[in-house]
């Protein structure tokens, strides 16, 4: 009875779903826990742009991969790979968390350089996963890329919803001497905790991986018993009649001429390059350079013009859209080229509503209006649900089309994800084209 119970497709679909959890949480976690540590490392916030630049030389790993791939055809350990990069952002995260805040002092300044070494570490490691976690996939059967999906909505939620828990950017306004100031409140516990418990998440994708390499995959539980030994030596001894006397099709002796003429009308072999291909990859590319690069530097412009809990709702709800996207996508399939479109199309409506709000921070339209709330929230939502409702699609069309098409799925992933985040960085950190309101003051005067 146990043995069935863990040989179950429910145990699979749970323990894949914590395995992917660990692709991308190391970075979510940076993200997330940024307004505790820029007060306390001394570069303040220009962090989050050393971060950025960090998780940009992480695509190291996936280059690297893809040129192994390249040179080395099938000679890849997928799962020796995979092993070593959760071993090692274990380490680096255990690491981070005993010496997050320690200084280095450099040229006479002081620096945070093993923030910034584990920092890079973690950025490697995510970075890389999708270019190994997603091609270990092609193992399972596409119902099971879906759950992998919904995991990696999980690497954005968990973090999230820990971070609310500390109370992460709490502030009020409050008057001294007549002047409204704002003060920030105290975590209800400290960072260390927080990256203890990053390490502890992915210790748990560690070994929910280890578990799945011990476990036989469905197309290996369903594969026949071995003939009895009566009977191999009877199927080795048709065998070797065949073997012996090859030319022959139900019996029939078959001339060289016939083989030739059978040989011609085989179909050729198909490329993976096709229209319909190329198109998915574009349209995954789009959607993670947006949902993953672009939309996210800008969360905090469109958002907290209106208030902080407003930014705080679109967070949550909008990370707890990923996984019920991807949830939804386990029954329901849409393979249309045109449909897909459509709903990247719809997508983008919202993604320019909320870039439009971005722009125009710290005056948005409908400010101070609970119908302007609304619409903020509501689009994060949609945003987020329809742009992983088309990735996770293309992922499960994509794993049709075989192992060398889940490569290229990672690697769209990551290539849209990049160039998002390369072209919002100047916008944001250098030309500043996003303007921040200050705080416990009208802006909008």
């Amino acid at each position: 009875m146990c043995g069935s119970w863990w040989s179950s497709s429910a145990v699979t679909h749970g323990l894949i779903a914590l395995f992917a959890m660990g692709s991308w949480i190391s970075v979510n976690s940076l993200w997330v826990e940024l307004p505790v540590v820029v007060n306390v490392l001394p570069e303040g916030w220009n962090l989050p742009a050393y971060l950025s630049v960090l998780i940009a030389f992480g695509n190291l790993g996936p280059i690297a991969v893809t040129i192994a791939h390249h040179c080395a055809p099938g000679r890849l350990n997928e799962r020796l790979v995979i092993h070593g990069i959760q071993t090692l952002a274990v380490v680096a995260s255990a690491l981070l968390a005993v010496f997050w805040s320690h200084k280095v002092t450099i040229a006479g300044t002081e620096r945070s350089l093993l923030f910034l070494l584990f920092t890079f570490v973690l950025s490697l490691v995510c970075c890389t996963s999708n270019v190994t976690f997603l091609p270990f996939m092609f193992h399972y059967p596409p119902q099971y890329v879906r759950t992998f999906f919904i995991g990696q909505g999980l690497s954005a939620l968990f973090p999230c919803i820990v971070a609310l828990g500390q109370g992460v950017a709490r502030l009020e306004c409050k008057t001294v001497n007549g002047t409204v100031t704002p003060s920030y409140l105290k975590e209800n516990f400290p960072a260390q905790n927080f990256f203890w418990f990053l390490c502890v998440m992915l210790s748990i994708s560690c070994l929910s991986f280890w578990a799945l390499t011990r476990r036989p995959t469905e197309s290996q539980e369903a594969a026949p018993p071995p003939p009895l030994p009566q009977e191999s030596d009877k199927v080795g001894a048709e065998k070797n009649e065949e073997e012996t006397h090859p030319l022959h099709i139900g019996g029939t002796p078959v001339s060289e001429e016939q083989m030739a003429a059978a040989s011609e009308e085989q179909p050729p072999a198909q490329t993976f390059w096709t229209q319909r291909n190329i198109y998915l990859l574009s349209l995954l590319a789009v959607a993670n350079a947006l949902t993953n690069g672009v939309l996210p530097s800008v969360q905090s412009f469109s958002c907290l013009p209106y208030s902080s809990m407003t930014f705080h709702l679109s967070v949550v709800l909008g990370n707890i859209a990923n996984p019920l996207a991807c949830f939804l996508a386990m029954f329901v399939i849409l393979r249309s080229s045109a449909g897909l479109g459509f709903l990247c199309i719809g997508g983008g409506v919202f993604a320019a509503y909320l870039m439009a709000l971005a722009a125009l921070s710290p005056c948005p339209p409908l400010l101070g209006n609970s119908a302007g709330v609304a619409l903020v929230v509501i689009s994060w939502i949609i945003f987020t649900g329809l742009f992983s409702y088309v990735k996770v699609v293309i992922g499960t069309l994509l794993h049709e089309a075989g192992h060398a098409a889940l490569l290229w799925c990672g690697i769209s992933i990551q290539a849209g994800s990049l160039i998002g985040a390369l072209t919002m960085f100047p916008l944001v950190n250098i030309y500043h084209v996003f303007a921040r309101g200050k705080e416990c003051e009208n802006n909008c005067s």
